[in-house]
């Protein structure tokens, strides 16, 4: 509680330190914040072209709205994965980042690892912001399904803070973490339903119930499976999918929490 107390007196640092980072994400680039959406839109191209025409990996058709375009049902997938990807790589190196700051002034250091998130948070409901746009265009009517998603960005963003909270006070004991967890991010990609359908792990995976349990523990398969069916298929998602997310994201947090609570007292030294 002391914590979280600091934290509410520091609210003001947060909001400098995220608009910093906002700030300092794009400086002195030509396009600036037009990257937000050219980097989705460059991805999406790249694996479009790769599984959608050289691997002809057919998109299932969205119940009930219909939609039956790869690139869509890619995007609803690779934005959530980006922004996790990018809130995982940007908060453990957080704090190796601002080491000096850390080693002369005493604040939360949770704030530096939060103010990396909420920069990221900021570009991926940009990112989505763009989606939305092009699924309207498309025919899509997301408007309605707005609410419900911005429900589960805020649920991936805890989950996401958890994660970048342990890795980060992890990485600066243990400084070949980076490089592990980088390797794990890229299995953790073709271990989760983005480039291709959940029917085909269905289908490979038939007979073997136990293992497809196992995937579906994969908590970026449900994240993908929720973005999907809200904005790509316009139906809710079932309650057993919703309430895993809530649990994984207060698991997350909590173990984000605590570890970064008891290795943060040594952190000015070990910087």
């Amino acid at each position: 509680m002391t914590t979280v107390l600091e934290l509410r007196r520091h609210r003001e640092l947060f909001t400098n330190l995220t608009l910093r980072e906002l700030r300092g994400k794009y400086k002195r680039s030509v396009l600036g914040w037009g990257w937000s959406m050219i980097n989705p839109l460059a991805q999406m191209a790249i694996f479009t072209l790769v599984f959608g025409f050289f691997l002809k990996v057919p998109p299932p058709t969205g119940d009930p709205s219909g939609m039956h375009v790869f690139a869509f049902f890619l995007l609803c997938g690779l934005l959530p994965w980006t922004f996790l990807s990018n809130g995982v790589t940007g908060g453990m190196g957080s704090l190796l980042a601002n080491a000096n700051l850390v080693k002369k002034v005493w604040f939360p250091r949770q704030i530096l690892v939060a103010s990396t998130i909420g920069g990221f948070s900021v570009s991926f409901l940009i990112e989505l912001g763009v989606l939305t746009v092009a699924l309207l265009i498309a025919g899509n009517m997301v408007v309605p399904w707005m609410v419900p998603l911005l429900g589960i960005v805020v649920l991936q963003v805890a989950f996401v803070l958890g994660l970048a909270l342990a890795l980060s006070v992890w990485n600066v004991y243990f400084r070949d973490l980076e490089y592990l967890v980088g390797i794990g991010l890229q299995f953790w990609f073709y271990a989760t339903p983005i480039v291709y359908p959940m029917s085909f792990v269905d289908k490979a995976l038939e007979g073997r119930p136990e293992l497809l349990t196992l995937y579906r523990l994969n908590p970026m398969t449900r994240f993908a499976e929720v973005y999907r069916d809200l904005y790509y298929s316009l139906r809710w998602p079932t309650l057993a999918d919703t309430s895993y997310l809530v649990a994984c994201a207060v698991v997350s947090l909590v173990i984000g929490w605590v570890s970064f609570n008891r290795l943060q007292g040594r952190l000015a030294e070990e910087l």
